[in-house]
């Protein structure tokens, strides 16, 4: 986990940070008893002995709206009463204005005996005073910072930004709106892993493309290092003469782990960068060298730079849900390596697979709604339940 926190004085600059410390409520939701419905505030033993032959008329002795004080209820009198407002003292029941007929004499007649408690939801019947609602290590989603601010909290102590540098190597990328030369395509990774990266709440530097060469890959790498806790590339990583990343990271730091028995995947590097130069020792900043194409690369993310950051963010629960879905197609042979297919939810409940299922292909990423873990050298039937991992998971 990152050592440093920060305090956050507006929640509303909270989204998708990481809680430093726990939140515990300083009072009940909600704080009073309130009415769940639009109606009348009675005593129900005032109304015991109401029926259709013998309805009973009370007396309207106040109005409340919500957000307004409420006076001790009288006996033998109603209150007007309106969904979230306060329950008034010596109330014990609320009736929903449709069991309800109001004169214009000021009374409100009943027809039926309600029960004790009937629309009233009572004080601390979500949250009670001094109860742990979020340990730290909670990424704050949009449901927790709803849960935050519904105790009052305003400053909350939250872990910094997992600060995250992200270069891209290939002579032959080129950016949307350019014209592509003979050989040439276009960087949709940088789109991807910059968007994935922004959703878990990372302070991006993007270094653009860097040329395919050992010096300026080594250079960038000694650039990204510095002020950096992760060093993201994308491409380069494999084994040919034009992929310089793997050298230039084992002369600028370590590679201790390098590719993984995994479809789409292989080439995947692991490691750490020096943080030095004029400066002198300043530690290492973490590596992760990701695949090219474009499938692979947002799998990888998924699998492996996700939980990594959420790690580094000290968030606790990082593991995906998985679900466990019947398969509507067959794939008679199975790969050597652990697959990831892209499936897709059809009506019935069960699973289509995309029809490619290249690293290429970044449309099966639209189509699909998830990924299929599928271990090595597993033949899938038709009608076979099989490990499904949703898109969702991953961006929650």
């Amino acid at each position: 986990m990152l050592a440093t926190a920060e305090a956050l004085g507006l929640l509303l600059d909270a989204a998708n940070r990481v809680l430093a410390a726990d939140v515990v409520s300083p009072l009940d939701v909600p704080p009073m008893h309130t009415s769940s419905m639009d109606g009348y505030a009675v005593r129900a033993a005032d109304l015991a002995q109401v029926s259709d032959a013998a309805p009973v008329a009370l007396p309207v002795s106040q109005r409340i709206p919500a957000g307004h004080a409420a006076e001790p209820l009288a006996q033998g009198t109603a209150a007007r009463i309106f969904t979230g407002a306060t329950v008034p003292p010596g109330a014990d029941t609320v009736v929903m204005q449709e069991m309800a007929s109001a004169s214009d004499d000021g009374c409100v007649s009943f027809a039926q005996a309600p029960g004790v408690g009937e629309w009233i939801t009572k004080q601390g019947a979500d949250i009670e005073r001094d109860l742990l609602i979020l340990p730290a290590g909670t990424r704050l989603t949009t449901q927790a910072l709803g849960l935050a601010a519904s105790v009052g909290c305003a400053p909350l102590e939250v872990v910094r930004r997992v600060r995250v540098a992200i270069f891209f190597t290939g002579d032959e990328l080129r950016m949307p709106g350019e014209p592509l030369t003979p050989g040439a395509i276009y960087n949709s990774n940088r789109f991807t892993l910059r968007a994935l990266l922004e959703k878990l709440g990372c302070d991006v530097s993007d270094l653009g493309i860097v040329p395919d060469r050992l010096d300026t890959t080594r250079e960038t790498l000694r650039r990204a290092a510095l002020g950096h806790d992760l060093i993201l590339t994308c491409g380069g990583v494999s084994v040919g003469e034009e992929d310089h990343v793997k050298p230039a990271v084992e002369a600028e730091g370590r590679i201790p782990m390098w590719q993984i028995a995994m479809k789409p995947c292989t080439p995947l590097a692991f490691g750490a960068a020096r943080r030095g130069g004029e400066l002198g020792d300043l530690g290492e900043a973490f590596f992760i060298g990701l695949p090219g194409n474009p499938v692979s690369s947002f799998c990888t993310f998924l699998l492996f730079v996700r939980p990594f950051l959420l790690r580094l963010a000290g968030v606790e629960q990082v593991t995906p849900r998985v679900y466990s879905m019947r398969a509507d197609f067959t794939q008679k042979k199975g790969d050597c390596r652990n697959e990831f297919l892209r499936a897709r939810v059809n009506e019935s409940g069960g699973l289509d697979l995309f029809r490619n299922q290249s690293s290429a292909v970044l449309t099966s990423t639209v189509w699909g709604d998830g990924l299929i873990d599928n271990p090595p050298n597993h033949a899938i039937s038709a009608g076979e339940m099989v490990r499904f991992i949703p898109f969702s998971e991953w961006m929650r």
